[in-house]
């Protein structure tokens, strides 16, 4: 279980009951008060090298924006939920981009604001039924070792009419969230990439075999599922290392896993700001940029380029045709 060594709270959580409940949760662990989670000078003005020590701190807030953002990938809004940032450490995490060195783990109190937002709009849509993105700026599973903000939310959910929650996780804590009802309207994405990249590049995170094995359990339970392979980085054995991951997914999902799968493939976006604080934090850290291999877009970032990734694409496309001939890819970028 994750124990910060400091925590900074927003007084304002103290008129809700998650926050009242984090606050006795972590009764021993030194307090901050701060006027605003978005904006903690202190921690803001920390050398890049503090970056893992950063990671050890946990903010308590009051989510203020609620704006959904449409998405038309695996879902149809990207909504602001229960936390963000988070307390692993990998490398070419976007959030990052967003929040520089101050990516650590924030808790928003404010469920009950936030999910009666995704059960109105989802009971108001008339033309469709819509996909809600609740995991895109933290990993739930691993925040629900802290909140127990899953099995709460989706038993929730399971009081709306319509629509469907879905997220992303790297982890294989899922246990609290089997055996539960309003698990028919959830779709869970387990992320994965090769052990050898997980393990030199997703610090902090589960292992391939029991995000495998987590990924069996939930759809066991009954949750949709599918896999996101992402994101592809392109070391020097890619294709070797992603034809074994291909291979080992099918000798490994279950057949019930397999029948309705699908896939999401997303190739890594990397930064200037990736690359001062790795180069500074992780200074033993495989190196992530690659000037041969990258080309800069737009304000500091870097994409593979155009041939690579269509390379990539007809490969990935024949690779899970081969192991997956009836399973759907959502999409490639």
């Amino acid at each position: 279980m994750f124990i910060p060594d400091e925590i900074y709270y927003e007084k304002s959580i103290k008129s809700y009951e998650l926050g009242i409940a984090l606050l006795k949760k972590y009764s021993n662990v030194p307090k901050i008060v701060i006027e605003n989670h978005n904006n903690i000078e202190e921690l803001r003005k920390k050398p890049n090298t503090e970056f893992s020590n950063l990671k050890k701190k946990l903010i308590i807030g009051v989510r203020k924006t609620h704006k959904y953002s449409p998405n038309h990938k695996v879902s149809d809004f990207l909504v602001p939920y229960t936390s963000s940032g988070c307390t692993a450490s990998c490398l070419y995490c976007y959030l990052v981009c967003h929040y520089n060195k101050c990516s650590y783990l924030r808790l928003f109190v404010n469920r009950e604001q936030m999910l009666s937002k995704i059960i109105k709009t989802a009971d108001s849509s008339t033309e469709k039924e819509l996909t809600f993105e609740i995991g895109s700026n933290s990993d739930l599973i691993l925040e629900n070792t802290i909140t127990g903000n899953l099995p709460w939310t989706i038993q929730n959910f399971a009081k709306s009419k319509h629509g469907f929650l879905t997220f992303p996780t790297k982890f294989d804590m899922i246990d609290p969230i089997l055996g539960i009802s309003g698990i028919e309207k959830v779709i869970v994405r387990m992320s994965v990439n090769p052990e050898s990249i997980i393990n030199a590049v997703e610090f902090g995170t589960s292992r391939l075999n029991n995000r495998i094995r987590a990924i069996n359990k939930l759809k066991d339970a009954g949750y949709k599922v599918g896999i996101l392979i992402a994101p592809v980085i392109f070391v020097d054995n890619w294709k070797i290392l992603y034809s074994e991951l291909i291979q080992k997914l099918a000798d490994e999902l279950s057949e019930k896993v397999k029948k309705d799968l699908f896939f999401e493939i997303i190739f890594m976006t990397y930064s200037y700001v990736h690359k001062a604080i790795n180069e500074e934090a992780f200074p033993k850290a495989v190196n992530l940029y690659n000037s041969e291999l990258m080309t800069m877009r737009g304000r500091g970032m870097y994409m593979y380029k155009m041939n690579l990734k269509e390379e990539a694409k007809e490969f990935f496309k024949a690779e899970l045709e081969k192991y997956f001939p009836n399973n759907e890819i959502l999409y490639m970028v």
